[in-house]
């Protein structure tokens, strides 16, 4: 019984090592009001999944605490990693969105991207594109589709 508990022990302990190594996670500054955290799914394959926007008030916030305060969050399935997270305007409205681009792990690293719009109490899935090839610039394709619903 004690060899099984040891066994029990260190596997668990090496899936814990494992949780979150190559895990993606970032904090990004969206306003002097708002920061957003984008994350890939906790105890999933980096090769699939899901990854969260999930959205913070810093309005009462100290410097050190930006994520203290919850507003919003989405969760999002995902085809493959996160590889970058960045603010663009893809709807020419002069508001920037948070773009999340994924490289899928299969033959050809194809991308895809997501943008999410946002404001000050919600976030939400403004847009999103599949299946382009691996060194397609994932705002402009975004930026495409999106005024293509205008």
């Amino acid at each position: 019984m004690k060899f099984i508990t040891a066994v029990f022990v260190l596997l668990v302990t090496a899936v814990h090592a494992e949780v979150g190594v190559d895990r993606f996670v970032q904090k990004i500054k969206l306003s002097t009001e708002l920061t957003a955290v984008v994350a890939e799914g906790d105890l999933e394959a980096r090769s699939t999944g899901s990854f969260s926007v999930r959205l913070y008030s810093t309005e009462n916030a100290q410097p050190e605490d930006e994520t203290t305060f919850f507003v919003a969050g989405v969760i999002h399935e995902r085809d493959g990693y996160i590889e970058k997270v960045e603010l663009a305007d893809i709807g020419g409205d002069e508001k920037s969105e948070i773009v999340v681009t994924v490289r899928c792990v299969g033959t050809g690293s194809y991308l895809s991207a997501h943008a999410f719009g946002f404001d000050k109490k919600r976030v939400w899935l403004k847009a999103s594109i599949a299946d382009l090839p691996k060194d397609a610039d994932p705002i402009v394709a975004l930026r495409k589709i999106s005024f293509k619903k205008k």
